[in-house]
């Protein structure tokens, strides 16, 4: 009797493994939802190098380069953080905004950015923030070495509603300014390293 019901306990087992073989062998089938409530998505390739994050604040991770993470920081916003080949974020989209205790809006506004390799400096980021303490709306070019970052081209408009673009030498100064004022006079603007105009271009200049 307890032959018998080795053979069949072996039968059955040898069963389950290869349906279990087989399963693992069948490319996963695509899955459709009308709808899904998640906290955070992790993507990710077959040998667990990080992709794409989309998550809520709560769960936005730290930072991470080559597939490790930092401890989380109190990042002030939600949204989608990209990582390269290797696992290392170098960009993200994310979005916020609250008022505090006083009744005073912060951390609002939304930004797409883009990295340098193996750093956390932004070279690409187009900006939307408006809030009791910063105002940036545009589109900010910079350079980065490993240890700095400074501005070459910022194209938007400031906390007044002056429209402008700027551009700048490699030690991050002004030294061309494009500018049309809310009144819709424009200037041409030329400046030199201590950022004195040298020249400027307007319809009450002569030419």
């Amino acid at each position: 009797m307890l032959t018998k019901i080795l053979v069949v306990y072996s039968s059955v087992l040898t069963t389950v493994l290869a349906a279990f073989m087989l399963a693992g062998s069948v490319a996963a089938k695509p899955q459709t939802f009308d709808e899904i409530d998640v906290r955070r998505i992790n993507v990710r390739e077959p040998d667990g190098t990080w992709r794409l994050v989309i998550s809520n604040h709560a769960r936005l991770p730290g930072v991470i380069v080559r597939s490790k993470e930092s401890p989380p920081k109190d990042r002030p916003y939600a949204g989608m953080l990209f990582y390269n080949d290797e696992g290392s974020e170098n960009g993200g989209l994310v979005f916020g905004g609250h008022r505090n205790g006083k009744g005073e809006v912060v951390d609002s506004g939304v930004a797409l950015s883009f990295d340098r390799y193996e750093g956390n400096a932004q070279f690409v980021q187009l900006a939307g923030v408006d809030d009791s303490t910063n105002h940036i709306v545009g589109l900010t070019v910079s350079e980065t070495e490993a240890t700095s970052t400074r501005r070459r081209v910022f194209v938007g408009h400031d906390k007044e509603g002056v429209a402008r673009v700027s551009l700048m030498d490699r030690n991050g100064r002004t030294r061309i300014l494009l500018q049309v004022s809310p009144d819709g006079s424009p200037s041409l603007s030329f400046l030199d390293g201590d950022g004195r105009v040298v020249n400027q271009l307007g319809p009450n200049r002569p030419q």
